[in-house]
């Protein structure tokens, strides 16, 4: 084996007990609110759900940086003097993403907004339309875990339930795959290994949908639906957080997506027709989305070509490094191999 792949491998597999530590963190503390909160309320309570998430995502927000003291302590992080000049404190930097760079509020919101109108709801549409049965085969697969039965409450119940519960599963979505792997893998070995693994298992976590009973009756491509949608948005939403170094923008999109998908699954269940859905909720927000794409188009042009550019040089030799192309080979399928085992460790942790 080459002196190249023995690196390759001995950065990965020191991320790799890195995220052990890390998950291990959030499994202890996201123990908390699934232990003690059916000690005081029962899981038929409307307000069982959104308290869980509120829980969860506190959790998980206090676990990542303290987890990260402990970890670089043990660890010594590494220092690659082509990417890092200077001492840093892993938990500073990760507490770091959730405050804004200076006069630069109104810049994340813009970006928040265009992701939401230019990436996820034309997406949605496109898949709806397409596709309407994956609205039920959508709300079935949620709807069937107790903490999710909002979507087939009343208005009123599904509308606090479902505002409360986007916004946490949210920041603790993008807190763990932008916030924490994103940003780590990119300190150990190449950013875009950062982008693909943690898309991956981003991706992965939503295909494993597939494996819920109700899947069983729907056709077996659905969930790839989802995997494809779902690849493309975090390979988008990896790349920004890597640039802007904010989690604000990711997490306002994702948020606000999850609530609108999350009203026209609740529409359907309800026995809704989709043209009514498309005609009252989504065509407004693909006028607004084009209205966007129009003044923004410079901006967008200028992200596309960012993106390519990063994706494309994923797939070439790192000059620095001294890569051959076999070593760009093996570099990809060490790094889809990460990815398994992230997503092993994700299915167990988040699986509570």
């Amino acid at each position: 084996m080459t002196e190249i792949k023995t690196q390759i491998i001995a950065e990965r597999g020191r991320f790799l007990l890195e995220v052990l530590i890390i998950f291990l963190g959030i499994f202890l503390f996201s123990l908390i609110p699934w232990l003690l909160l059916p000690l005081f309320m029962s899981s038929e309570s409307i307000f069982y759900g959104p308290l869980y998430y509120l829980l969860r995502a506190l959790a998980i927000i206090i676990a990542i940086p303290l987890f990260l003291l402990f970890s670089n302590v043990i660890l010594e992080s590494p220092k690659r003097t082509e990417i890092i000049k200077e001492d840093r404190s892993p938990s500073l930097e990760y507490l770091r993403l959730y405050s804004f760079p200076e006069n630069s509020f109104k810049d994340q919101l813009l970006y928040g907004v265009l992701i939401l109108f230019i990436i996820f709801i034309p997406l949605d549409f496109l898949v709806y339309f397409l596709i309407p049965d994956m609205l039920i085969y959508t709300g079935e697969a949620l709807s069937s875990h107790p903490t999710d039965s909002y979507l087939l409450q009343s208005y009123f119940v599904f509308l606090f339930s479902v505002i409360i519960i986007q916004i946490c599963v949210s920041i603790y979505e993008e807190s763990v795959s932008r916030g924490f792997l994103t940003m780590r893998v990119k300190d150990y070995f190449h950013k875009i290994s950062a982008v693909i693994i943690v898309s991956q298992y981003f991706v992965m976590m939503h295909f494993a949908y597939f494996l819920t009973p109700v899947s069983r009756n729907y056709p077996f491509w659905f969930p790839f639906i989802w995997f494809l949608q779902t690849f493309l948005v975090a390979i988008i939403l990896s790349i920004l957080v890597l640039k802007k170094k904010s989690l604000f923008p990711v997490i306002f999109a994702h948020a606000l997506n999850n609530i609108i998908s999350a009203h026209a699954v609740w529409n359907y269940l309800q026995g809704n027709d989709f043209t009514l859905i498309t005609y009252y909720m989504y065509i407004p927000l693909m006028i607004i989305g084009v209205v966007l794409f129009i003044w923004q188009f410079s901006t967008i042009k200028a992200g596309v070509a960012v993106v390519y550019d990063d994706i494309r040089e994923y797939f070439k030799p790192e000059e620095k490094l001294g890569e051959s192309k076999g070593d760009v080979y093996f570099r990809i399928l060490i790094d889809l191999f990460i990815g398994i085992i992230i997503l092993a460790l994700g299915l167990f942790i988040f699986g509570i």
